[in-house]
Parts: structure tokens; C-alpha cells; sequence
């Protein structure tokens, strides 16, 4: 992997995370404050959801 497919990969990952809230600034919000209400667990949980489906698409990948 050279920078440039860093950087590709992050300025990917800003696009879609700017998508939602520029679409729907209000639905946003809403999905925003129902987050806050999860606990610290829940949180870790749904985050190594997310690093385990990560590394597996990047397994995939290569």
C-alpha cells in the first residue's frame, strides 16, 4: 500500500461520512442523539463490529 491509496482511502471515508449529514441534516441529528443514549459497552461493541468487518474487507481485498 503506497500514500496515495492512504489518502484515497481517507478521503473516501470523509465523503461518506459528510454524505448523511448534508443529505439529511435533521435525520442526522436525531440518529446523533439516540448514539448518545448507548452505553460505553454498546459503543466498544458495535465499534469491534466495525474494525472486525474492516479488517475482513481488507483481507478479502489483497
Amino acid at each position: 500500500m503506497d500514500s496515495d491509496s492512504l489518502w484515497m482511502a481517507l478521503a473516501l471515508v470523509l465523503l461518506i461520512e459528510g454524505l448523511f449529514p448534508f443529505i439529511s441534516p435533521a435525520r442526522w441529528r436525531s440518529t446523533f442523539a439516540q448514539l448518545l443514549q448507548l452505553t460505553d459497552g454498546q459503543i466498544r461493541f458495535y465499534a469491534a463490529l466495525s474494525i472486525s468487518a474492516g479488517l475482513l474487507l481488507i483481507c478479502f481485498w489483497n
